[in-house]
């Protein structure tokens, strides 16, 4: 099974790409891409929403229209069954939780390909949605600095300029947990302002990139 990473991220797409390393027998990951075009045919695309929202604005459906794309899987944080039905209403084929497990994630894709929707199990009534995801597979900018994935997350959208308010609406959490995550981010990476932490964002990949790449770190010689 042919497999593409989408993401803006260039360290999240190769983190993807080496979790699925030790299943080359089963996935081939033959590109990685920060620009949402897949150039390579591909049954799955895998598309990582970190620091995006791609299921309400264009990006799931610029990759859709994608003629090499296949099935399109997101993988995801944001679990919100209004979500689910939009990605599918759109033209996922698969909407994966980002707490599944390598295994379970390539399962899930042979599934896509083979046919099936596949999707994680959405929130019950009474689930905190601002928690901390448990267990998130890959890797994601500023985890060397101690970053959690969400407070990567918040800081990567505060780099991008987005305020309290539009990063509460992008990642579908309350403004006062939006908050906890900054608090934690600034003095994880030792900033107080605003501006300090857009700095360091800056300077250390939290803003998106341009790569695509054939054969992705963790994948060579497949």
């Amino acid at each position: 099974m042919r497999v593409a990473i989408v993401n803006d991220y260039e360290v999240v797409v190769h983190g993807l790409a080496a979790m699925l390393a030790p299943y080359r027998d089963r996935v081939r990951v033959v590109e990685v891409d920060v620009d949402g075009h897949v150039a390579s045919e591909v049954d799955v695309t895998l598309m990582d929403t970190f620091a995006q929202q791609p299921i309400t604005d264009s990006h799931l459906e610029q990759v859709l229209s994608s003629p090499r794309a296949g099935k399109v899987v997101v993988f995801t944080w944001n679990m919100q069954p209004e979500l689910v039905d939009l990605a599918l209403a759109k033209g996922a084929r698969g909407y994966l939780d980002k707490s599944t497990h390598a295994e379970q994630l390539v399962e899930a894709l042979e599934k896509v390909a083979g046919g099936d929707v596949v999707v994680s199990p959405s929130f019950g009534p009474g689930t905190d949605t601002d928690l901390e995801p448990a267990d998130t597979q890959g890797d994601w900018p500023g985890r060397a600095h101690g970053l959690s994935p969400r407070e990567a997350e918040v800081l990567a959208l505060i780099t991008q300029g987005l305020t309290n308010t539009d990063i509460a609406r992008r990642t579908y959490l309350s403004i006062n947990s939006v908050k906890t995550y900054i608090r934690n981010a600034y003095r994880k990476i030792g900033v107080t302002r605003r501006s300090q932490a857009v700095r360091w964002g800056l300077e250390n990949s939290m803003t998106p990139g341009s790569e695509r790449t054939r054969t992705p770190r963790g994948q060579a010689g497949t």
